[in-house]
């Protein structure tokens, strides 16, 4: 009887332990790539950006309408002579070391991203003199000139902070082991299989963290990661091909949640850089002829259904600072082919045309080579491993390459790093004095007139010059289980996880 007794006791405990283990939820997503490294200082990949939502703060965030919300930071101020913002900083925040986040911390996050060797971060707070602290819980920014879009960059990984102490222990190590002041907690990872993270007990906003556990698992496949969520193996996948959303809402345990990206698919045309002096790089009426030679609706509806939003600018039609005096050209052939008399060139015209791998991709390039065909170019689709085309690009080893942005909410973000001559990722070389005074004074006004109207000059002068043809912005398309409560898609891809619950 004793040992029916004990028995008895051991399996109720099992029982009571298996129960447990089954309360801990753990919320699974599905990566279209594995990230790079996990220091927000150094990290400079879209969906290394996915991953920092969950474990990394930022001083301010953004809500559905783009509108620029407190986080670790409760507020803000300008000077009238945008020079200095003075920023209060949320009481009680902890980072996961259980060091304390004030100014002290803030101030060094921020210098951090200015003065780490290789930072991606420098060019984002290149305005800011130094940094001061106010008090311990105010901090102020003393900046060079007026710059504008700052507010805006404090809302990515220029505004994550990290613990001071972890961050000095580490050194360039920091991103084996990260430590910020997020909802969850670094736990481990394995390169091209899994990040973990638990549930921070003393996160400042504890109460609306619903899930124990999130893993993001790299799938780099679509068809895979969407073969993943209807198995039950992920509760959530990121960028779903367009041509699969049917398939997906045809389905009654799962749910689609999207919104039109901050961004754009484009084409960048070689200029400065291009060795073979191709007649891209040579004729702006070439540049021109490309362009109108694309039917961007055409190319929506056949490769997306319909889903995406066809552009002609670095921001969507429905931004607004988009510039409706100039509306996306019609696809003309016969003026391409006019123009292209006109530069006194002998179609075919032969285009090297890098396209980074990937089926949307590589079916937009068939698609618009087909297009081209027809106004007299001969555009040579050559796929290209997309770490590889970056290098390339950098290089000036192609002359014209299918790139997509993630965008940014402050126009700047989406158009200053790419025009601006000399700027860190215009890799069109293109270098034109009236363009840079523009995006330069666009930044020395907060003015939302003021700095629309200088908008409109630059557009005018990329548009006749056309360095980059903007093609069209994605539908950022998330599909999870329909256990999941509570989710909602935000303009700049990013997942969320403050708030979530699973049943």
């Amino acid at each position: 009887m004793r040992m029916f007794g004990l028995a008895a006791a051991v399996a109720a405990l099992l029982l009571s332990l298996a129960a447990g283990a089954q309360a801990q939820t753990t919320l699974r997503i599905g990566l279209a790539e594995d990230p790079d490294v996990l220091d927000p200082t150094m990290a400079r990949t879209y969906v290394g950006r996915i991953v920092f939502s969950a474990f990394c703060d930022k001083l301010f965030d953004i809500d559905e309408k783009l509108n620029i919300v407190p986080q670790l930071a409760l507020s803000y101020e300008t000077s009238a002579d945008g020079k200095a913002m003075t920023i209060k900083l949320r009481p009680g925040v902890k980072f996961h070391d259980g060091e304390p986040l004030d100014a002290e911390a803030a101030k060094f996050s921020l210098e951090r991203h200015l003065t780490f060797p290789g930072s991606f971060r420098k060019p984002e707070l290149a305005s800011i003199d130094h940094v001061e602290v106010v008090d311990p819980l105010t901090i102020k920014l003393v900046l060079k000139t007026p710059y504008s879009p700052l507010i805006a960059q404090l809302t990515d990984r220029s505004g994550m902070m990290v613990s001071p102490k972890a961050a000095k222990e580490a050194g360039d190590k920091f991103g084996l082991h990260p430590v910020c002041a997020g909802p969850y907690k670094f736990v481990e990872r394995v390169q091209q299989d899994r990040m973990v993270f638990e549930k921070f007990a003393d996160y400042w906003n504890k109460d609306n963290i619903h899930i124990d556990r999130v893993v993001f698992q790299p799938i780099v496949d679509a068809t895979v990661r969407l073969a993943n969520l209807k198995s039950g193996a992920l509760d959530l996948i990121e960028r779903v091909l367009a041509t699969d959303i049917k398939d997906v809402r045809a389905d009654s345990r799962l749910k689609v949640s999207s919104a039109i990206e901050l961004g754009y698919q484009g084409i960048t045309l070689n200029i400065g850089k291009d060795k073979a002096k191709g007649a891209l790089s040579q004729s702006a009426k070439v540049r021109q002829a490309l362009d109108l030679s694309i039917d961007r609706e055409a190319l929506n509806q056949v490769v997306f259904n319909g889903e995406f939003t066809p552009g002609n600018q670095w921001l969507s039609p429905d931004h607004p600072y988009y510039q409706k005096d100039f509306p996306i050209r019609p696809r003309d052939v016969a003026k391409a082919k006019a123009l292209l008399k006109e530069a006194g060139v002998t179609p075919p015209v032969s285009v090297d045309f890098m396209v980074p791998k990937g089926p949307e991709t590589e079916a937009t390039a068939q698609v618009i080579q087909s297009m081209a065909a027809e106004a007299g170019f001969d555009l040579k689709i050559r796929v290209t491993e997309f770490a590889t085309s970056l290098k390339q690009a950098e290089a000036g080893e192609y002359q014209a390459y299918m790139l997509a942005w993630s965008g940014r909410i402050d126009p700047d973000g989406n158009s200053y790093v790419f025009l601006h001559k000399d700027a860190p990722q215009n890799y069109s070389a293109w270098a034109s004095p009236e363009a840079d005074k523009a995006l330069d004074d666009a930044r020395l006004t907060t003015d939302m007139a003021q700095r629309k109207a200088i908008y409109a000059k630059l557009t005018k002068l990329e548009q006749e010059d056309e360095p980059l043809l903007y093609i069209y912005h994605r539908r950022i398309i998330i599909a999870h289980t329909t256990k999941l409560d509570g989710y909602k898609q935000m303009p700049d891809g990013l997942v969320r996880v403050v708030g979530l619950k699973l049943k």
